[in-house]
């Protein structure tokens, strides 16, 4: 009988490049009982660094404890090891400011079953998307943020997240920046979407920025939030074309479907345990 989604684990490895990883853990996973299902890895030849990530279905039913037995024997190898049993759902918080498209784009994508996880709550420094997230069934929290209030601001989100048990946050055009405290305090991974082909045109305004620089390229990127401003690693990118007869609107009016693609590809991947970050970079397994 094929093994159920929740029968399922899904290991993420990193470390030092060695003879026989791929082996090892193949045999590891075969001793236990398990059957593979899917396994890819990637070697950086310059740092000689070593990634894998591999699904396997379990049969004894004890999948809570290989889970937790794999994780040492990674631990035995040399390796930095991540795992995640498939059918739980992490519990997910959405910022947003003003701008709705990646804010609905993600919960509409959420409704009709394409992301494992549980939306709990939106936070914003707006009330405009209120009545939106309520319709949707999300709590809403209208948490205004000032140059004068953003430790107390930010101390009431961190309490709300730690009341919900968030497990990640995603920024849908949260146009705040997140304290390095924040951050730290929080200590799970943020996705943000930035509207521009970074490392180009970070901070505020890119498509003005674009605009004037007269490129022929507008892009989106979505990456991991950092105390460095639009340098955390990054996920996803893509691009579109324009012209010199494009203004502003019009770069905004393209960008908008750009940032909804990347971050809507950027938040399954890392809800797919797809996704390795070392140093400031990103391996994404297919």
């Amino acid at each position: 009988m094929p093994a159920s989604s929740a029968d399922r684990i899904i290991a993420l490895l990193s470390g030092p490049d060695q003879r026989g990883l791929v082996a090892k853990v193949a045999t590891w996973i075969y001793e236990q009982g398990g059957n593979i299902i899917h396994a890819d890895q990637h070697r950086d030849q310059e740092e000689g660094v070593f990634f894998q990530r591999v699904e396997w279905a379990v049969e004894n039913g004890e999948t809570e404890q290989q889970a937790k037995d794999f994780e040492r024997f990674g631990d035995s190898i040399g390796m930095k090891t991540k795992v995640a049993i498939a059918g739980e759902k992490p519990s997910v918080a959405i910022f947003a400011s003003k701008s709705d498209h990646c804010f609905h784009d993600l919960i509409l994508r959420w409704k009709a079953g394409e992301y494992p996880c549980s939306i709990k709550l939106v936070i914003s420094n707006h009330e405009k998307l209120r009545t939106a997230s309520e319709q949707y069934g999300i709590p809403f929290h209208h948490i205004p943020v000032s140059k004068g209030n953003k430790p107390d601001a930010e101390a009431q989100q961190l309490a709300l997240l730690n009341q919900e048990g968030i497990d990640l946050v995603i920024m849908a055009r949260y146009m705040q920046i997140l304290s390095s405290i924040f951050l730290d305090t929080f200590g799970k991974p943020v996705i943000n979407i930035h509207h521009s082909f970074l490392p180009a045109f970070a901070g505020a305004r890119p498509y003005h920025q674009a605009h004037h620089r007269g490129v022929k390229l507008i892009g989106a990127t979505a990456h991991y939030a950092t105390a460095d401003l639009d340098q955390g690693p990054i996920i996803h990118q893509d691009v579109a074309r324009i012209s010199h007869r494009n203004n502003v609107s019009e770069l905004i009016h393209k960008g908008r479907d750009l940032e909804k693609m990347v971050l809507a590809r950027a938040v399954a991947w890392h809800l797919e345990n797809r996704i390795l970050v070392y140093e400031n970079k990103t391996v994404v397994f297919d």
